[in-house]
């Protein structure tokens, strides 16, 4: 069943291709005798778009063949240093001008989430979608205690058609896999799994609905980024209200130029928005086309950016977060060694590689690249001669970094719209160094000490029972005469005196929970554990 379901997907594809004209994009390629040869012997899938430019059909094909990808088509919006500006004006209108569905339906479904007509829940409803995506659409409403806000809903049927390309997805994955070396290197049917997590859980709106209030938080007290409030009682599975926001579309460049905005302000601050999110509070919206993305131009020296869509998040370890940072700023410096090194130590290549190769390596790569604005600088063009490098070291994909990837090529594309001149590098340079001091020094220290400070706590009221039965066991006749032989008394002395240290430091924490009484309490329980160390017999 399976086989026919990706089998039939496949005829839609060559169908979309022929219908929509896209067999011109291949006129000059090797692929050009297998299109007219598909036109021969399928004559009636005519070209039904003629009056459409070659671009305009693209989109048209992308939005036909459904919600993967349209997200596709959304990326390289981005992208106008890799595809042509008139390309990109067209794919553009995917990121909120896909084909709605009808109203009807958007009220059917509400109401059947409910369980009570949508006439109880709003006082006023509009029919007209105020947007329109590949997951669902949207429209605004007003709530019966007055607030304004917008319905999102998601498209009916729309799991039938993921789940048919996912299949088809991990079909081609697999011989992928299976028939290349380097497609087993690149982990495809990891990846492919990775992003079938990552866009069923884009279906459930009431896990959007919890992104979106953490994310809210996060920058509850920040002027530069802003989320919209959720209202709980009015959110199901696949139905959430959120307040309406107002502010420009981040891709109406001549708009915010009009309304005065900073644009360089502006760029360093979604820079600096990007990394707080990895780093900071390691929870990043990893949607950030320009559709999702609107500003707040009611102070134009200082604007405001306004983040909405929330479905898709990521996150990382925090080795790999460490991984991470220590490499943008080795790269920052140019210590390429320092990356090699990187590479090897957080297992993203073979431990038996040689580091001062990959370093040459990595240092042929990079070193162009520096002292150059960003409009000069080409985060994909990098990554694909990092990956050819790579493919020489036998270094596999990590699918945990490919919507990290993914966000920071939407950061670089919207930079790239808004200030060509800026420089990426050096603004994330100082951003990423204070992160990492604060990781590795007193500061990282006294956290580290607060946040076990309860759990602490709570064992506390167990070390007497656990000093009590020790100096049972070593009264014991037969322990006492072993140990004596093999360790002095005074090691036991000091064994005891170190458990009852790190006892008054854990009580010491109990009565101030200051900086400085932290760093008492910490050091206090790091001398009784030296004590206990050196007095405690090894097994």
């Amino acid at each position: 069943m399976r086989l026919i379901r990706q089998f039939n997907r496949l005829r839609q594809l060559n169908r979309v291709i022929l219908r929509h004209g896209l067999d011109d994009y291949f006129a000059r390629s090797e692929a050009r005798f297998m299109f007219k040869l598909a036109r021969f012997f399928q004559p009636w899938h005519s070209n039904r778009y003629p009056e459409h430019s070659k671009e305009a059909r693209l989109m048209l094909a992308l939005q036909a063949l459904g919600p993967i990808y349209v997200k596709l088509g959304q990326l390289l919006s981005t992208r106008r240093d890799l595809i042509p500006p008139a390309i990109a004006d067209e794919l553009a209108r995917l990121q909120d001008k896909v084909q709605p569905f009808e109203s009807a339906l958007a009220r059917r479904i509400i109401e059947q989430a409910f369980d009570t007509d949508i006439e109880s829940l709003f006082s006023e409803f509009h029919e007209e979608p105020l947007a329109s995506a590949s997951i669902a659409q949207v429209h605004a409403a007003t709530l019966s205690s007055g607030e304004k806000v917008v319905v999102k809903v998601i498209r009916p049927g729309i799991e039938k058609v993921i789940q048919r390309d996912i299949e088809l997805m991990y079909t081609m994955a697999r011989l992928l896999a299976r028939l290349s070396t380097d497609g087993r290197r690149l982990r495809p049917v990891e990846v492919v799994a990775d992003y079938e997590k990552t866009i069923y859980d884009e279906l459930d709106l009431q896990r959007e609905a919890a992104n979106q209030a953490l994310l809210r938080r996060n920058f509850a007290k920040s002027d530069k980024l802003y989320f919209p409030e959720v209202y709980w009682d009015y959110c199901h599975r696949n139905v959430m209200v959120s307040e309406r926001i107002h502010g420009i579309p981040i891709g109406h460049i001549d708009e915010l130029k009009a309304a005065g905005v900073d644009m360089k302000a502006l760029a360093e601050c979604g820079v600096e928005v990007f990394f707080t999110q990895v780093f900071r509070d390691n929870f990043f919206h990893a949607d950030m086309h320009p559709g999702n993305i609107f500003v707040d131009a009611s102070n134009p020296k200082k604007p405001t950016y306004i983040g909405i869509d929330c479905g898709i998040v990521g996150s990382l370890s925090r080795d790999d977060q460490r991984y991470l940072a220590e490499n943008f700023v080795a790269f920052f410096n140019r210590d390429y060694r320092k990356v090699a090194q990187l590479h090897v130590d957080s297992g993203w290549v073979p431990p038996e590689t040689s580091v001062e190769e990959f370093e040459g390596a990595i240092r042929t790569v990079c070193e162009p690249i520096f002292e150059k604005p960003l409009g000069e600088i080409s985060y994909s063009q990098l990554l694909v001669r990092l990956f050819q490098t790579a493919r020489r070291f036998n270094m596999e994909v990590q699918p945990q970094l490919v919507l990290l990837e993914k966000t920071l090529i939407y950061v670089e594309g919207l930079g790239r719209q808004l200030y060509p001149e800026l420089d990426l590098w050096q603004t994330a340079k100082p951003y990423l160094e204070r992160w990492l001091k604060e990781q590795v020094g007193l500061p990282s220290l006294v956290k580290a000490l607060k946040e076990n400070l309860p759990y602490w706590a709570e064992k506390l009221p167990e070390i007497p029972d656990l000093v009590y039965a020790s100096l049972r066991m070593a009264s014991r006749e037969q322990r006492a005469t072993e140990v004596r032989k093999a360790y002095p008394a005074r090691h036991y002395l000091m064994g005891i005196s170190g458990a009852f240290i790190i006892a008054s430091a854990l009580l010491l924490s109990l009565l101030g929970l200051g900086e400085q009484t932290a760093l008492v309490s910490g050091a206090l329980g790091a001398v009784g554990g030296a004590l206990m160390m050196k007095g405690w017999p090894e097994a």
